[in-house]
Protein backbone atom coordinates (compact mmCIF):
# COMPACT_ATOMS: atom_id res chain seq x y z
CA UNK A 1 0.00 0.00 0.00
CA UNK A 2 1.33 3.49 -0.84
CA UNK A 3 2.13 5.61 2.21
CA UNK A 4 0.84 9.19 2.17
CA UNK A 5 2.46 11.79 4.41
CA UNK A 6 1.45 15.39 5.11
CA UNK A 7 4.41 17.58 6.02
CA UNK A 8 2.26 20.08 7.87
CA UNK A 9 2.41 23.85 8.33
CA UNK A 10 6.12 24.68 7.98
CA UNK A 11 7.31 27.82 9.74
CA UNK A 12 8.21 29.04 6.24
CA UNK A 13 8.58 27.39 2.85
CA UNK A 14 10.54 28.29 -0.29
CA UNK A 15 9.08 26.49 -3.29
CA UNK A 16 11.30 27.98 -6.06
CA UNK A 17 8.07 28.97 -7.85
CA UNK A 18 4.88 30.95 -7.20
CA UNK A 19 2.84 28.09 -5.68
CA UNK A 20 1.24 28.49 -2.24
CA UNK A 21 2.38 25.59 -0.05
CA UNK A 22 2.36 27.41 3.28
CA UNK A 23 0.09 24.71 4.71
CA UNK A 24 2.64 22.09 3.71
CA UNK A 25 2.90 19.33 1.15
CA UNK A 26 1.46 15.86 0.81
CA UNK A 27 3.75 13.18 -0.55
CA UNK A 28 3.03 9.63 -1.62
CA UNK A 29 6.06 7.37 -1.74
CA UNK A 30 8.62 9.47 -3.67
CA UNK A 31 6.44 12.22 -5.19
CA UNK A 32 4.56 15.36 -4.21
CA UNK A 33 0.85 14.76 -4.78
CA UNK A 34 -0.65 17.89 -3.20
CA UNK A 35 0.30 21.40 -2.12
CA UNK A 36 -1.67 22.68 0.84
CA UNK A 37 -2.41 26.40 0.96
CA UNK A 38 -2.15 28.43 4.16
CA UNK A 39 -4.87 27.48 6.66
CA UNK A 40 -6.19 24.62 4.51
CA UNK A 41 -6.43 20.86 5.04
CA UNK A 42 -5.31 18.27 2.48
CA UNK A 43 -7.85 16.85 0.09
CA UNK A 44 -5.89 13.60 0.02
CA UNK A 45 -6.19 10.81 2.55
CA UNK A 46 -3.18 11.07 4.88
CA UNK A 47 -1.53 8.14 6.69
CA UNK A 48 1.21 10.07 8.49
CA UNK A 49 1.51 13.69 9.66
CA UNK A 50 4.90 15.36 10.18
CA UNK A 51 4.63 18.63 12.12
CA UNK A 52 6.94 21.17 10.48
CA UNK A 53 5.81 24.22 12.45
CA UNK A 54 9.33 24.90 13.76
CA UNK A 55 11.06 24.18 10.44
CA UNK A 56 11.96 26.19 7.34
CA UNK A 57 11.38 23.97 4.30
CA UNK A 58 13.27 24.12 1.00
CA UNK A 59 13.54 21.93 -2.09
CA UNK A 60 16.62 19.74 -1.72
CA UNK A 61 19.66 21.76 -2.75
CA UNK A 62 21.51 20.67 -5.90
CA UNK A 63 25.30 20.92 -6.20
CA UNK A 64 26.47 21.19 -9.82
CA UNK A 65 30.27 21.17 -9.51
CA UNK A 66 32.58 19.31 -7.14
CA UNK A 67 35.69 17.15 -6.90
CA UNK A 68 35.01 14.71 -4.06
CA UNK A 69 38.59 13.42 -3.90
CA UNK A 70 39.87 16.85 -2.87
CA UNK A 71 38.48 16.51 0.67
CA UNK A 72 41.83 14.78 1.31
CA UNK A 73 43.84 17.95 0.61
CA UNK A 74 41.90 20.71 2.35
CA UNK A 75 43.87 23.65 3.76
CA UNK A 76 47.23 22.12 2.73
CA UNK A 77 49.87 24.72 3.56
CA UNK A 78 51.88 24.65 0.29
CA UNK A 79 48.84 25.79 -1.76
CA UNK A 80 46.95 28.00 0.68
CA UNK A 81 48.12 31.21 -1.01
CA UNK A 82 48.46 30.09 -4.64
CA UNK A 83 46.29 31.01 -7.66
CA UNK A 84 44.87 28.31 -9.94
CA UNK A 85 47.74 27.27 -12.24
CA UNK A 86 50.50 27.00 -9.58
CA UNK A 87 47.90 25.52 -7.19
CA UNK A 88 47.21 22.76 -9.71
CA UNK A 89 50.87 22.14 -10.53
CA UNK A 90 51.65 21.69 -6.82
CA UNK A 91 48.68 19.40 -6.15
CA UNK A 92 48.77 17.14 -9.23
CA UNK A 93 51.65 14.95 -7.90
CA UNK A 94 49.85 14.54 -4.55
CA UNK A 95 46.54 13.63 -6.17
CA UNK A 96 48.34 11.13 -8.43
CA UNK A 97 48.91 8.97 -5.32
CA UNK A 98 45.16 8.47 -4.92
CA UNK A 99 44.01 4.90 -4.16
CA UNK A 100 40.53 3.32 -4.37
CA UNK A 101 40.31 3.25 -0.54
CA UNK A 102 41.30 6.90 -0.27
CA UNK A 103 38.80 7.92 -2.96
CA UNK A 104 36.01 5.97 -1.25
CA UNK A 105 36.62 7.75 2.04
CA UNK A 106 36.93 11.13 0.30
CA UNK A 107 33.60 10.57 -1.45
CA UNK A 108 31.86 9.51 1.75
CA UNK A 109 33.07 12.63 3.54
CA UNK A 110 32.10 14.98 0.70
CA UNK A 111 28.66 13.42 0.35
CA UNK A 112 28.04 13.42 4.11
CA UNK A 113 28.95 17.09 4.33
CA UNK A 114 26.72 17.95 1.38
CA UNK A 115 23.81 15.95 2.79
CA UNK A 116 24.08 17.64 6.18
CA UNK A 117 23.93 21.03 4.44
CA UNK A 118 20.58 20.18 2.81
CA UNK A 119 21.90 18.89 -0.51
CA UNK A 120 19.94 15.98 -2.01
CA UNK A 121 21.43 15.81 -5.52
CA UNK A 122 25.06 16.35 -6.44
CA UNK A 123 27.35 16.16 -9.40
CA UNK A 124 31.02 15.30 -9.24
CA UNK A 125 33.81 15.93 -11.73
CA UNK A 126 36.41 13.18 -11.36
CA UNK A 127 39.24 13.36 -13.88
CA UNK A 128 42.12 11.55 -12.11
CA UNK A 129 42.75 8.01 -13.32
CA UNK A 130 46.37 7.09 -12.45
CA UNK A 131 47.40 3.42 -12.54
CA UNK A 132 45.21 1.42 -10.18
CA UNK A 133 42.39 3.97 -10.34
CA UNK A 134 40.77 2.90 -13.60
CA UNK A 135 37.49 2.13 -11.79
CA UNK A 136 37.30 5.45 -9.94
CA UNK A 137 33.74 6.23 -11.07
CA UNK A 138 32.56 2.81 -9.89
CA UNK A 139 34.00 3.63 -6.45
CA UNK A 140 32.01 6.87 -6.49
CA UNK A 141 28.80 5.07 -7.45
CA UNK A 142 29.14 2.80 -4.42
CA UNK A 143 29.65 5.80 -2.15
CA UNK A 144 26.60 7.64 -3.50
CA UNK A 145 24.46 4.55 -2.95
CA UNK A 146 25.69 4.25 0.65
CA UNK A 147 24.67 7.85 1.33
CA UNK A 148 21.26 7.51 -0.35
CA UNK A 149 21.57 10.60 -2.52
CA UNK A 150 20.98 11.36 -6.17
CA UNK A 151 24.03 11.99 -8.31
CA UNK A 152 25.19 12.85 -11.78
CA UNK A 153 28.78 11.60 -11.88
CA UNK A 154 30.82 13.10 -14.69
CA UNK A 155 33.49 10.93 -16.27
CA UNK A 156 36.31 13.44 -16.38
CA UNK A 157 39.55 13.03 -18.28
CA UNK A 158 43.01 14.46 -18.83
CA UNK A 159 44.82 13.64 -22.07
CA UNK A 160 47.22 16.57 -22.55
CA UNK A 161 50.32 16.00 -20.43
CA UNK A 162 52.91 18.62 -19.53
CA UNK A 163 55.28 17.13 -22.13
CA UNK A 164 52.74 18.18 -24.80
CA UNK A 165 52.13 21.66 -23.41
CA UNK A 166 49.40 20.82 -20.90
CA UNK A 167 49.42 21.22 -17.12
CA UNK A 168 49.06 17.68 -15.66
CA UNK A 169 52.06 15.34 -15.30
CA UNK A 170 52.29 12.53 -17.85
CA UNK A 171 51.46 9.71 -15.41
CA UNK A 172 48.06 11.25 -14.63
CA UNK A 173 46.75 11.35 -18.21
CA UNK A 174 45.02 8.72 -20.38
CA UNK A 175 44.72 8.13 -24.12
CA UNK A 176 41.61 9.15 -25.99
CA UNK A 177 40.70 5.51 -26.65
CA UNK A 178 40.90 4.66 -22.95
CA UNK A 179 38.73 7.63 -22.04
CA UNK A 180 36.02 6.98 -24.62
CA UNK A 181 35.85 3.24 -23.98
CA UNK A 182 35.37 3.75 -20.26
CA UNK A 183 32.86 6.54 -20.87
CA UNK A 184 30.73 4.19 -22.97
CA UNK A 185 30.97 1.48 -20.30
CA UNK A 186 29.84 3.82 -17.54
CA UNK A 187 26.87 5.15 -19.50
CA UNK A 188 25.69 1.62 -20.31
CA UNK A 189 26.22 0.40 -16.74
CA UNK A 190 24.90 3.25 -14.61
CA UNK A 191 23.04 5.96 -16.50
CA UNK A 192 19.35 6.11 -15.56
CA UNK A 193 16.84 8.05 -17.61
CA UNK A 194 13.50 9.64 -16.88
CA UNK A 195 11.89 11.06 -13.76
CA UNK A 196 13.17 9.98 -10.39
CA UNK A 197 16.61 8.92 -11.64
CA UNK A 198 19.07 8.31 -8.82
CA UNK A 199 22.28 7.82 -10.82
CA UNK A 200 23.35 9.47 -14.04
CA UNK A 201 26.57 9.84 -16.02
CA UNK A 202 27.92 12.82 -18.00
CA UNK A 203 31.14 13.33 -19.98
CA UNK A 204 33.59 15.88 -18.65
CA UNK A 205 37.05 16.42 -20.16
CA UNK A 206 38.74 18.42 -17.42
CA UNK A 207 39.64 21.74 -19.06
CA UNK A 208 41.22 23.28 -22.18
CA UNK A 209 44.65 23.12 -20.53
CA UNK A 210 44.54 19.39 -19.71
CA UNK A 211 42.88 17.68 -22.68
CA UNK A 212 43.39 17.56 -26.43
CA UNK A 213 41.04 19.06 -29.00
CA UNK A 214 40.33 15.51 -30.18
CA UNK A 215 38.97 14.28 -26.84
CA UNK A 216 36.79 17.39 -26.52
CA UNK A 217 35.30 16.84 -29.99
CA UNK A 218 34.94 13.07 -29.57
CA UNK A 219 33.27 13.50 -26.17
CA UNK A 220 30.72 15.89 -27.71
CA UNK A 221 29.91 13.33 -30.43
CA UNK A 222 29.56 10.51 -27.89
CA UNK A 223 27.37 12.65 -25.61
CA UNK A 224 25.03 13.40 -28.51
CA UNK A 225 24.89 9.76 -29.59
CA UNK A 226 24.15 8.56 -26.04
CA UNK A 227 22.02 11.58 -25.07
CA UNK A 228 24.02 12.50 -21.97
CA UNK A 229 25.28 15.86 -20.78
CA UNK A 230 28.66 17.57 -21.14
CA UNK A 231 30.63 19.38 -18.46
CA UNK A 232 34.00 21.12 -18.16
CA UNK A 233 35.81 24.04 -16.55
CA UNK A 234 35.85 27.17 -18.70
CA UNK A 235 36.89 30.80 -18.41
CA UNK A 236 37.89 30.43 -14.77
CA UNK A 237 41.06 32.54 -14.94
CA UNK A 238 42.91 34.88 -17.27
CA UNK A 239 45.74 32.31 -17.33
CA UNK A 240 43.31 29.91 -18.99
CA UNK A 241 42.31 32.54 -21.54
CA UNK A 242 45.97 33.18 -22.36
CA UNK A 243 46.61 29.41 -22.61
CA UNK A 244 43.80 29.02 -25.17
CA UNK A 245 45.10 31.94 -27.21
CA UNK A 246 48.62 30.51 -27.24
CA UNK A 247 47.71 26.82 -27.69
CA UNK A 248 44.68 27.04 -29.98
CA UNK A 249 44.81 30.57 -31.36
CA UNK A 250 41.35 31.45 -30.01
CA UNK A 251 39.51 32.57 -26.89
CA UNK A 252 37.70 30.12 -24.63
CA UNK A 253 34.19 30.36 -26.11
CA UNK A 254 35.54 30.19 -29.66
CA UNK A 255 37.41 27.06 -28.64
CA UNK A 256 34.25 25.63 -27.05
CA UNK A 257 32.31 26.18 -30.27
CA UNK A 258 35.11 24.76 -32.43
CA UNK A 259 34.91 21.38 -30.65
CA UNK A 260 31.09 21.15 -30.76
CA UNK A 261 30.32 22.10 -27.17
CA UNK A 262 28.34 25.32 -27.56
CA UNK A 263 24.88 23.86 -26.87
CA UNK A 264 22.21 23.36 -24.24
CA UNK A 265 23.69 19.92 -23.52
CA UNK A 266 26.66 21.66 -21.88
CA UNK A 267 27.13 23.25 -18.49
CA UNK A 268 30.36 24.97 -17.50
CA UNK A 269 32.04 25.44 -14.15
CA UNK A 270 33.01 29.03 -13.20
CA UNK A 271 32.37 31.05 -16.39
CA UNK A 272 34.04 34.25 -15.20
CA UNK A 273 36.05 35.78 -18.04
CA UNK A 274 33.58 36.27 -20.88
CA UNK A 275 33.13 39.39 -23.00
CA UNK A 276 29.66 40.64 -23.97
CA UNK A 277 29.65 38.87 -27.33
CA UNK A 278 30.57 35.58 -25.68
CA UNK A 279 27.83 35.99 -23.09
CA UNK A 280 25.27 36.48 -25.86
CA UNK A 281 26.50 33.40 -27.73
CA UNK A 282 26.40 31.24 -24.59
CA UNK A 283 22.89 32.45 -23.84
CA UNK A 284 21.65 31.89 -27.38
CA UNK A 285 22.97 28.31 -27.19
CA UNK A 286 21.38 27.73 -23.76
CA UNK A 287 24.73 26.73 -22.28
CA UNK A 288 24.53 26.67 -18.49
CA UNK A 289 26.98 28.10 -15.96
CA UNK A 290 27.73 26.79 -12.48
CA UNK A 291 28.72 29.66 -10.20
CA UNK A 292 31.32 28.64 -7.59
CA UNK A 293 31.72 31.76 -5.45
CA UNK A 294 33.89 30.41 -2.63
CA UNK A 295 36.43 28.80 -4.97
CA UNK A 296 36.49 31.94 -7.11
CA UNK A 297 37.30 34.05 -4.05
CA UNK A 298 39.74 31.50 -2.56
CA UNK A 299 41.83 31.38 -5.76
CA UNK A 300 41.24 35.09 -6.57
CA UNK A 301 39.85 34.10 -9.99
CA UNK A 302 37.15 36.77 -10.37
CA UNK A 303 33.34 37.09 -10.38
CA UNK A 304 30.89 35.24 -12.60
CA UNK A 305 28.65 37.68 -14.55
CA UNK A 306 25.50 35.87 -13.47
CA UNK A 307 22.81 38.41 -14.33
CA UNK A 308 24.20 39.15 -17.79
CA UNK A 309 24.29 35.41 -18.48
CA UNK A 310 20.71 34.94 -17.25
CA UNK A 311 19.51 37.89 -19.37
CA UNK A 312 21.22 36.32 -22.40
CA UNK A 313 19.48 32.97 -21.82
CA UNK A 314 21.98 30.89 -19.85
CA UNK A 315 20.68 29.03 -16.78
CA UNK A 316 22.68 29.58 -13.58
CA UNK A 317 23.27 27.06 -10.78
CA UNK A 318 25.58 26.78 -7.80
CA UNK A 319 28.46 24.46 -6.98
CA UNK A 320 30.84 24.08 -4.06
CA UNK A 321 33.77 23.10 -6.33
CA UNK A 322 36.56 20.92 -5.00
CA UNK A 323 37.23 20.87 -1.30
CA UNK A 324 40.83 21.90 -1.91
CA UNK A 325 39.71 25.25 -3.29
CA UNK A 326 36.69 25.96 -1.12
CA UNK A 327 37.60 24.25 1.37
CA UNK A 328 34.13 23.00 2.27
CA UNK A 329 31.28 20.95 0.77
CA UNK A 330 28.42 22.96 2.23
CA UNK A 331 25.70 24.20 -0.11
CA UNK A 332 24.10 26.62 2.36
CA UNK A 333 27.49 28.23 2.97
CA UNK A 334 27.97 28.42 -0.80
CA UNK A 335 24.59 30.09 -1.27
CA UNK A 336 25.40 32.69 1.39
CA UNK A 337 28.69 33.54 -0.29
CA UNK A 338 26.97 33.75 -3.68
CA UNK A 339 24.55 36.29 -2.21
CA UNK A 340 27.32 38.50 -0.91
CA UNK A 341 29.78 38.18 -3.80
CA UNK A 342 27.12 38.89 -6.41
CA UNK A 343 25.86 41.89 -4.43
CA UNK A 344 29.32 43.40 -4.80
CA UNK A 345 28.84 43.18 -8.56
CA UNK A 346 25.14 43.99 -8.96
CA UNK A 347 23.93 45.66 -5.76
CA UNK A 348 21.69 44.52 -2.91
CA UNK A 349 18.38 45.13 -4.69
CA UNK A 350 19.07 42.72 -7.55
CA UNK A 351 20.58 39.81 -5.62
CA UNK A 352 18.01 38.59 -3.10
CA UNK A 353 18.07 35.50 -0.86
CA UNK A 354 15.22 34.07 -2.95
CA UNK A 355 17.17 34.55 -6.20
CA UNK A 356 20.22 32.76 -4.82
CA UNK A 357 18.17 29.93 -3.32
CA UNK A 358 16.57 29.63 -6.76
CA UNK A 359 20.03 29.16 -8.27
CA UNK A 360 20.79 26.46 -5.68
CA UNK A 361 17.59 24.54 -6.49
CA UNK A 362 15.64 25.05 -9.74
CA UNK A 363 18.59 26.72 -11.48
CA UNK A 364 20.96 23.90 -10.63
CA UNK A 365 18.35 21.35 -11.76
CA UNK A 366 18.18 23.02 -15.16
CA UNK A 367 21.97 22.79 -15.55
CA UNK A 368 21.87 19.01 -15.28
CA UNK A 369 18.76 18.59 -17.42
CA UNK A 370 16.35 17.70 -14.62
CA UNK A 371 12.75 18.92 -14.45
CA UNK A 372 11.62 16.54 -11.68
CA UNK A 373 13.70 18.06 -8.87
CA UNK A 374 14.70 21.53 -7.67
CA UNK A 375 11.27 22.89 -6.75
CA UNK A 376 8.25 22.09 -4.62
CA UNK A 377 5.39 21.47 -7.05
CA UNK A 378 2.89 18.79 -8.00
CA UNK A 379 4.48 15.67 -9.43
CA UNK A 380 8.04 16.63 -8.42
CA UNK A 381 10.26 14.34 -6.41
CA UNK A 382 9.96 14.45 -2.61
CA UNK A 383 13.44 15.91 -2.04
CA UNK A 384 13.45 18.41 0.83
CA UNK A 385 15.76 20.13 3.28
CA UNK A 386 14.47 21.38 6.66
CA UNK A 387 16.24 23.92 8.86
CA UNK A 388 15.63 25.01 12.44
CA UNK A 389 16.13 28.62 13.47
CA UNK A 390 16.78 27.80 17.14
CA UNK A 391 20.49 28.66 17.39
CA UNK A 392 21.86 31.85 18.91
CA UNK A 393 22.77 33.16 15.46
CA UNK A 394 19.06 33.31 14.52
CA UNK A 395 17.80 34.97 17.69
CA UNK A 396 15.93 38.16 16.79
CA UNK A 397 15.56 37.27 13.09
CA UNK A 398 12.20 37.98 11.50
CA UNK A 399 12.03 36.69 7.94
CA UNK A 400 12.85 32.93 8.08
CA UNK A 401 13.86 32.51 4.43
CA UNK A 402 16.23 35.48 4.52
CA UNK A 403 17.55 34.36 7.90
CA UNK A 404 18.86 31.13 6.39
CA UNK A 405 21.42 33.06 4.36
CA UNK A 406 21.83 36.32 6.26
CA UNK A 407 22.30 34.63 9.65
CA UNK A 408 24.31 31.78 8.19
CA UNK A 409 22.44 28.46 8.37
CA UNK A 410 24.97 25.68 7.86
CA UNK A 411 23.37 22.42 8.94
CA UNK A 412 19.98 20.93 8.10
CA UNK A 413 17.79 19.46 10.82
CA UNK A 414 16.17 16.91 8.50
CA UNK A 415 16.74 15.91 4.87
CA UNK A 416 14.47 13.76 2.69
CA UNK A 417 15.49 12.24 -0.65
CA UNK A 418 12.86 10.53 -2.78
CA UNK A 419 10.47 10.32 0.15
CA UNK A 420 13.07 8.68 2.40
CA UNK A 421 14.59 10.36 5.44
CA UNK A 422 18.37 10.56 5.15
CA UNK A 423 19.02 13.10 7.92
CA UNK A 424 17.04 13.23 11.16
CA UNK A 425 17.76 15.71 13.95
CA UNK A 426 21.04 16.67 12.33
CA UNK A 427 22.39 13.12 12.01
CA UNK A 428 22.79 11.02 8.86
CA UNK A 429 20.85 7.81 9.22
CA UNK A 430 23.15 4.77 9.21
CA UNK A 431 26.44 6.70 9.10
CA UNK A 432 28.97 6.87 11.95
CA UNK A 433 30.48 10.25 11.08
CA UNK A 434 33.06 10.15 13.86
CA UNK A 435 34.46 6.82 12.65
CA UNK A 436 34.37 8.06 9.05
CA UNK A 437 36.34 11.19 9.95
CA UNK A 438 38.97 9.15 11.83
CA UNK A 439 39.62 6.93 8.80
CA UNK A 440 39.53 9.88 6.41
CA UNK A 441 42.03 11.94 8.45
CA UNK A 442 44.48 9.04 8.55
CA UNK A 443 44.42 8.58 4.78
CA UNK A 444 44.63 12.36 4.19
CA UNK A 445 47.79 12.54 6.31
CA UNK A 446 49.35 9.65 4.38
CA UNK A 447 48.57 11.25 1.02
CA UNK A 448 50.55 14.45 1.67
CA UNK A 449 53.42 12.81 3.60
Amino acid sequence: MPTTCWIKNPQAIFTANQEDARGGVVIQNDKIIELVALGKQPNSHVDVIEDASDLVMLPGLINTHHHFYQTLTRAWAPVVNQPLFPWLKTLYPVWAKLTPEALSLACDVALAELLLSGCTTTTDHHYLFPTGMEDAIDVQVDSVKRMGMRALLTRGSMSLGEDEGGLPPRHTVQTGDEILKDSERLIKTYHQRGEGAWMQIALAPCSPFSVTREIMADSAKLAEAEDVRLHTHLAETLDEENFCLKMFGMRTVDYLESVGWLSDRTWLAHGIHFNQDEIQRLGAAGTGICHCPVSNMRLASGMCPTLELVDAGSPIGLGVDGSASNDASNMMYEARQALYLQRLKYGAEKITPEKVLGWATKGSASLIGRTDIGEIALGKQADFAFFKLDELRFSGSHDPISALLLCGAEKAEHVMVGGKWRVREGEIIGVDTQALMARHRKVAAQLVS
